[in-house]
């Protein structure tokens, strides 16, 4: 991975947050450019815990100039939800890590008793069905892994709309948001084609969903 997919702050998410929150869990938090972000949105006055866990050393310990506990490791394998009282997270964020998981249903299963009542995961995930793939695999048959994106060699497991939202809601909280991290705005081609077809388009030209879930509706 590049230094930049580590430092990179998910200022995109930064809409979906609560209006209120305190504790934060940033999974596969990279070197803690997103939690930094969210820090500097909050203010330095407001009270706020945020931590991390993170597989990559290098970039963990980055991450731990900017959350308060750092754990380090495999996320699946490791136990740092037996460091965090259920019921006493506001937000989880799981951003570009599910799909890199073996099961990321049981995954979403550990985290969504963590959060309190009202609390949000927010997940972000690639769109197996953009028509770019499609157009690929059809027209080229061509699946090749690649270094980065859709077809990260990484990536264990694939999404489109539906299945997004069966993982975030796995664990029993319910559906809030789902649509585009990088939502189609004019003078973009995709906003006029989304408007021209009522939407009905829309899972062809979206590269990756935001889903939200929030605990007790």
């Amino acid at each position: 991975m590049s230094d930049r997919y580590f430092a990179t702050a998910r200022r995109e998410i930064l809409p979906h947050l609560p209006e209120r929150f305190e504790r934060l869990l940033d999974l596969g938090c990279g070197a803690g450019a997103t939690v930094a972000a969210i820090r500097a949105l909050r203010g330095a006055a407001a009270p706020f815990w945020a931590g991390g866990v993170e597989l990559d050393e290098a970039a963990a310990a980055e991450a731990e100039r900017h959350c308060d506990r750092v754990w380090r490791g495999d996320v699946e394998a490791g136990a740092f939800d037996a460091d965090i009282k259920p019921g006493s997270l506001d937000v989880v964020l799981c951003l570009d890590v599910l799909e890199h998981l073996a099961d990321p249903w049981a995954m979403v299963k550990r985290l969504s008793p963590l959060l309190a009542p009202g609390g949000r995961l927010i997940v972000s995930i690639p769109n197996i069905r953009n028509w770019k793939f499609i157009w690929r695999l059809f027209a080229k048959g061509d699946f090749h892994y690649r270094d980065a994106g859709l077809l990260d060699r990484t990536h264990l497991r694939f999404f489109v709309r539906p299945t997004a939202v069966d993982l975030a809601t796995c664990g029993g909280l319910a559906l809030h948001h789902v649509g585009s991290t990088q939502p189609f705005t004019p003078p973009d081609a995709r906003w006029l084609l989304s408007k021209a077809a009522f939407g009905r388009l829309d899972d062809l030209m979206i590269k990756q969903f935001v889903v939200v879930a929030v605990q007790g509706g």
